[in-house]
C-alpha cells in the first residue's frame, strides 16, 4: 500500500511524507538521512531558502518551482525528525502555522474592518506578534530575533526593534554624521590597532549602515545581493571585453580593466529599459 502511494504522483503532500518516512527508516531507509538531525540539516535549509530567493531575483519560474519543492522538502525533513522525537509532527506544524495566520488577521478572518492603512495594518501585526512574545516570556525589545539570520538581515531586523521602543536617531542626517565617525574610527583603528580590533569597527561601521538602509527604507541584504548581481554582470562584461581583444583578465591591469568597466557602465546605461 504504501509503494502505491510513492508512486502515485497525484498523491500530493501525502506522497511527499511516506517518502520521507522511508527514507528515515532505522532498518529501510538511506543511511545519509538517517544519520542526519536538526543541526546538520539546518544549513541546506538556509541555503535551499536563498536559491529560492535567487530563482526569484532572476523571474526563472520554472525553477522557483524546483526550488520552492527542495524548501518544502526540508519542512518535511524536520517535522518527519520531531514525530521521531516526539518534539511535533507535520500536521501540528501546519496546525500551528494556520493558528497564527488566523490570529494574525482579524481583518480576513474575524469581526474587525479591512478598512485600515497599510500603516495601520503593520502597526496592528506588530502588536499581536509583540503579545504572542510576551504570551512566550519574551519581554525585551530585541527578544526573538533569530541568531540564525543573514547578520546585514538580523541588524536591520533589531534596529527596527530597537526603533519601536523609541531608540533610534530622529533624522537620516544624524545616521550619515555616525557613519562618518565610524569611518574615521575605522581608518585610525586600521593604522594602530590589532587585527581584532579593526574587526569591531569594521562591524560597527556595517551596523550603521543597515541603519541607513532602515531610514531610507532599504533592506540592505536586498540592496546588497542586487549589488552582487550587478558586480558579477559588469565584470563578466569586462571579460567579454577582454576576450574579444584575445586576453583574459591574468593578462591585463588594473587600469585597462577599469576603462572597461567603464565601458560596460556607459553601455549599460544607454540599453533601453525594456531592452
Amino acid at each position: 500500500m504504501a509503494d502505491d502511494l510513492i508512486n502515485d504522483e497525484n498523491a500530493g503532500i501525502e506522497r511527499l511524507l511516506e517518502i520521507m518516512r522511508r527514507l528515515r527508516d532505522p532498518q529501510t531507509g538511506c543511511p545519509w538521512d538517517i544519520e542526519q538531525d536538526f543541526a546538520s540539516i539546518a544549513p541546506y535549509t538556509i541555503e535551499e531558502a536563498y536559491e529560492v530567493a535567487d530563482a526569484i531575483a532572476r523571474s526563472d519560474w520554472t525553477e522557483l518551482e524546483g526550488e520552492l519543492g527542495d524548501l518544502l522538502l526540508q519542512s518535511v525533513y524536520h517535522a518527519q525528525m520531531g514525530a521521531e522525537a516526539g518534539h511535533f509532527t507535520f500536521q501540528s506544524v501546519v496546525r500551528n502555522i494556520s493558528n497564527k495566520m488566523v490570529a494574525r488577521h482579524p481583518h480576513v478572518f474575524g469581526d474587525e474592518s479591512r478598512e485600515k492603512s497599510a500603516e495601520q495594518q503593520t502597526a496592528d501585526w506588530e502588536a499581536i506578534k509583540a503579545a504572542e512574545r510576551a504570551g512566550k516570556a519574551q519581554g525585551g525589545a530585541l527578544d526573538g530575533v533569530a541568531v540564525g539570520l543573514p547578520a546585514l538581515l538580523r541588524a536591520h531586523k533589531l534596529q527596527k526593534r530597537a526603533a519601536r521602543v523609541g531608540f533610534d536617531w530622529p533624522d537620516t542626517s544624524d545616521v550619515i554624521a555616525k557613519i562618518t565617525e565610524e569611518a574615521a574610527e575605522l581608518v585610525e583603528a586600521r593604522d594602530t590597532l590589532s587585527q581584532t580590533e579593526v574587526e569591531e569597527e569594521f562591524g560597527d561601521l556595517l551596523f550603521v549602515m543597515a541603519n541607513l538602509g532602515r531610514h531610507l527604507g532599504v533592506e540592505p541584504e536586498a540592496a546588497l545581493r542586487r549589488t552582487n548581481t550587478k558586480f558579477i554582470r559588469r565584470f563578466e562584461g569586462v571579460e567579454e571585453r577582454l576576450a574579444a581583444l584575445g586576453k583574459t583578465a591574468a593578462d591585463s591591469d588594473l587600469a585597462e580593466m577599469d576603462a572597461l568597466w567603464d565601458a560596460v557602465k556607459e553601455a549599460e546605461k544607454a540599453k533601453p529599459a525594456n531592452g
